[in-house]
């Protein structure tokens, strides 16, 4: 996904203008000014953002102006400006080393980013006001990147529409991309093209020097290591186990999954409300989402393909004894079906170029990813598959969890360990939608302590590579009063567990809680999942009609309350 990367780029060119004490000019993003065939209305930066907003929360921080002068954007034309091809997360000594001096020099310098964060995730210590530039991230991802107001206005309608059954949702994030796939080896957990896909991704990293490995690799030993993303029909598995019941509303965002819809069947049958973005939306409201755009494909219909006569030689119709054989077939080129998205795989080892509509299509991926983006950090539960991009890097899912965690410590979001979850579904292998309790016990249990443990391993593991998957405790503080929960978020007492564990202190400042983008409604319809376990044992797969309720004897009933009392002394240790 490009918004990740897009925020993380932003937010680190403000902080490096504040490290020059230079004026900051909007920036461009490629996969816009790239794109043909997209609205006239939109340019660049607020095809996707609100500049206003942007301009308006950073004033007290940089300068910022929306275009160059006009003698430096003829010099810029003349490619007279020097630029910087700046590689990921560079050093803030970089900065003040190299590109300041040209900075003085020219008065006017370029920064090329194409690999999201230009500087590093972690600053040194001894930087001068380190701690304030850390802040500052925070308030541009967070506060002064707003989208606009046409996708914000969708956005809050997706929600009102998820929330409509007065029931909280789940977003889910498969992090299914061909590209973290291929860097991971994950391809042989798939079949047929989908595989020759990942394997041609890989072969291209290879190539390039993104990847330093074979080409083939052990993916289900992969997989056994956590490397690889945990599949639709897992996660459904462990929201299933953990009592979610079958007509619980999951929000699958992103677009379509890799591996195609045959990868989401599974979750479609453990859960029957299945939704994405395409089924709560309108074409109309998309449309007035995309803006006034040139029409691309002709209306005209196309002639019809010419029909070939078949020529019958007289001779034989008169000539030979009968009866006769039948002549040789004319000799013809051989050819292969290449329509659709995988056609060019039997033919060449080069992915073709992407053609106008590709490209206009490349520049809606972003509205859609800012829509999923909106939804996910409003979710009352938030879960992913997977959390690295195709180059190691925290991803979209990463990106959420950050924000999330910034707005409120204690929102729901299950950071499932992919290598223990492994572990677990291999013990239930054989019979892998019959679990037994003692199995469900352990993954409840699994997914209680990771809520924690899952927010201390991302402070070591994500946070060095984008500082915004884990923003705590630089830019933490107390939104809510202490006696109050959110809708969408834990109990109490996970909620007082989690800003102990992260150092949250002090309250927020006043003007911050007016920023909140959505609020839930009334907490009182969560629904507590820890009560009754009888929905998730068993079967995973239930029909509508069937009943909810374990039929078992007074055994079976004293061995559910036993472990039920067990599920609830653990929580009070914990």
């Amino acid at each position: 996904m490009q918004i990740p990367d897009d925020t993380m780029l932003i937010c680190d060119v403000v902080v490096v203008s504040r490290l020059l004490n230079a004026t900051l000019v909007i920036p461009e993003i490629q996969s816009t000014t790239r794109s043909k065939g997209i609205s006239s209305e939109f340019k660049s930066f607020a095809y996707l953002y609100n500049e206003d907003q942007f301009m308006a929360a950073l004033t007290k921080d940089v300068n910022i102006v929306r275009t160059l002068p006009k003698n430096l954007k003829w010099a810029r034309r003349k490619k007279e400006i020097p630029s910087f091809k700046v590689r990921y997360s560079a050093s803030p000594y970089y900065y003040l080393n190299q590109v300041l001096l040209v900075l003085k020099k020219h008065l006017v310098v370029e920064l090329v980013v194409s690999e999201g964060g230009c500087l590093q995730a972690i600053l040194p210590p001894e930087l001068e006001h380190q701690e304030e530039l850390q802040r500052l991230r925070c308030r541009v991802a967070f506060h002064a990147l707003r989208f606009r107001q046409e996708v914000h206005e969708l956005a809050t309608k997706v929600l009102s529409r998820l929330w409509a059954p007065g029931r909280p949702f789940i977003a889910y994030d498969p992090g299914m991309t061909s590209e973290a796939l291929a860097y991971h080896g994950c391809a042989e957990l798939f079949q047929d093209v989908h595989t020759e896909l990942i394997q041609h991704k890989r072969s291209w990293m290879i190539k390039r020097g993104i990847v330093e490995e074979k080409l083939s690799v052990n993916s289900a030993k992969r997989r056994l290591g956590g490397s690889c993303p945990l599949m639709p029909e897992e996660i459904g598995i462990l929201l299933r186990s953990y009592g979610y019941s079958w007509d619980t509303i999951i929000y699958v965002s992103g677009g379509e999954v890799f591996g195609g819809q045959r990868t989401l069947l599974p979750l479609h049958a453990m859960f029957e409300n299945v939704v994405d973005k395409t089924s709560l939306t309108t074409p109309w409201e998309l449309s007035r989402l995309y803006g006034r755009e040139v029409n691309l494909i002709s209306s005209y219909p196309k002639n019809p393909p010419p029909i070939e006569k078949k020529i019958k030689y007289e001779s034989w119709k008169t000539e030979g004894p009968r009866p006769r054989p039948l002549p040789p077939p004319p000799a013809r080129p051989k050819s292969y079906n290449v329509e659709g998205w995988w056609g060019w795989v039997a033919e060449s080892d080069n992915e073709p170029e992407s053609t106008v509509m590709e490209l206009r299509t490349n520049a809606h991926k972003l509205l859609w990813e800012a829509i999923d983006y909106v939804i996910c950090v409003e979710a009352d539960v938030f879960i992913t598959g997977f959390d690295f991009d195709g180059k190691g890097h925290p991803n979209f899912a990463s990106l959420v969890m950050g924000h999330r965690l910034y707005q409120s410590a204690a929102l729901k979001t299950y950071r499932p360990d992919r290598k223990e979850v492994a572990k677990l579904l291999e013990e239930i292998h054989d019979h892998l939608y019959q679990a037994n309790h003692t199995w469900l016990k352990s993954v409840r249990k699994h997914m209680r302590q990771r809520l924690l443990d899952g927010l201390m391993e991302a402070s070591t593991k994500s946070k060095p590579l984008s500082f915004l998957s884990h923003p705590i405790p630089e830019c933490s503080c107390l939104r809510y009063d202490s006696k109050e929960t959110s809708f969408h978020a834990s109990s109490p007492s996970t909620q007082s567990q989690v800003e102990a564990a992260l150092g949250v202190a002090h309250q927020c400042p006043a003007w911050m809680d007016s920023d909140l983008i959505l609020h839930s409604k009334d907490k009182d319809n969560e629904e507590d999942l820890d009560e009754d376990d009888s929905t998730s044992s068993g079967l995973f797969f239930r029909n509508s009609g069937e009943s909810h309720e374990s039929g078992g004897g007074e055994s079976n009933n004293k061995e559910e309350a036993q472990l039920n009392d067990l599920e609830e002394l653990e929580g009070g240790e914990r």
